[in-house]
Formats: structure tokens, C-alpha cells, sequence
């Protein structure tokens, strides 16, 4: 084989690598599109329902409309889009569904470090392709509106519903500005690729 054959070949070579790369980045920044848009999808529901219930004059209502309310909303959204949503945390709330993996904890773990040496609370993101999935996270920062159920001055009222819908709840003691924890989505490769070879998935 000559040197010119060798030549054509590396090239070829090189080009379908580079044409993968590209795609798979391609790939990974439109699932993370998903993921920040269904985050924001998440958020921008749960939010109103938990203001109405403050409006009210109880505040422990709105303890039970999270209670409720979150984790159907997260399921809804799960089953729709093909992903599965969570809320994760290093205290959590709902030892159910909020207790993260391992590297859920390694993420948490970064978040809070990076908020610590001042980093963008938008740039607290993460992702990876772990066994066939993509994962992505973002951290969940303390509002003023999230003092009132996971500050360091928590109202009997509130305390007290905490103990009724979350007796194991380690979620308080946060200070403004803080990483409470962290939306985890995570989505099956395969599922997508199915999809994308002609599947009729939404």
C-alpha cells in the first residue's frame, strides 16, 4: 500500500471521528436543552401553587401542597417526556425520592463549593453519560421565599407540619443564597436513539 493510500485512509479515519464528536456534542447539548427546559417547566408550576398557598395566611399549607403536589408534578412530567425528574439534596426533605446517589452526592458536594468560592449560581450544572443515560443537574438555590420552610428560624406552625408530612425532614438551617440541592434528570440513550431511527415516541 502506498503513501498516498496510507494518507486517503488517515484522513477518511480522522473526518468520520470528527463527524461522531460533533454529533455526539450536538447530542449532549440538545438533551441538556431538554432537561433545563423541563427544570424550568417544573419550577415555573410548582412556584404559583406554593405563593397561592402562602396567600392564604397558613403557611404550613403550602408544606402540604410540596408534600402533594411536587412529587405528582414530577411524575407528570416524567411520564411525558421520558424522563425521569427528581429532586435531590445532602438533607433532604422526602427521604423517598430526595436521598442522592452516589454521584448526585459528588455533584452536591462540587455545587457547594463552587457557591462557596463565589461561582454564578447559573453555572452550577452538571452532566454525564452514565450506563446508557445522559444525566444532567442543577443546583437549587436559596430564594427568600424558601427561608420560610428550610431557613434557620423555622414558625411552629410550620415546624410542626414539617413533623407531620416529613418526620425524617433534615431540609432547615439554610442561609439566602445557599445550595439546598439539586434537580437530577436522567434519560435512557437508547430510548432516544430508538426514537430517532423512526420510533413514534413524543
Amino acid at each position: 500500500m502506498s503513501l498516498r493510500v496510507l494518507f486517503l485512509l488517515f484522513i477518511s479515519v480522522a473526518l468520520v471521528t470528527c463527524r461522531s464528536g460533533a454529533s455526539a456534542d450536538i447530542n449532549r447539548i440538545d438533551l441538556s436543552h431538554q432537561a433545563e427546559a423541563l427544570i424550568q417547566q417544573f419550577a415555573g408550576t410548582l412556584k404559583p401553587q406554593l405563593q397561592k398557598a402562602l396567600k392564604t395566611g397558613d403557611p404550613a399549607h403550602a408544606i402540604e401542597v410540596c408534600a402533594h403536589k411536587a412529587p405528582a408534578l414530577a411524575e407528570k412530567l416524567s411520564a411525558q417526556s421520558g424522563w425521569i425528574i427528581r429532586r435531590v439534596s445532602l438533607k433532604p426533605r422526602n427521604h423517598r425520592t430526595a436521598v442522592p446517589d452516589a454521584w448526585e452526592t459528588s455533584v452536591l458536594k462540587d455545587f457547594n463549593r463552587w457557591n462557596a468560592s463565589g461561582t454564578d449560581a447559573k453555572k452550577l450544572i452538571a452532566s454525564r453519560i452514565q450506563d446508557g443515560n445522559f444525566r444532567y443537574m442543577k443546583a437549587q438555590i436559596v430564594k427568600p421565599l424558601c427561608l420560610l420552610c428550610h431557613g434557620k428560624r423555622i414558625s411552629p406552625e410550620i415546624a410542626q407540619a414539617l413533623k407531620k408530612y416529613y418526620p425524617q425532614d433534615k431540609a432547615t438551617g439554610y442561609d439566602l443564597g445557599e445550595v439546598r440541592g439539586a434537580f437530577s434528570l436522567s434519560r435512557s440513550l437508547a430510548k432516544k436513539d430508538k426514537r430517532q431511527r423512526g420510533g413514534s415516541g413524543a
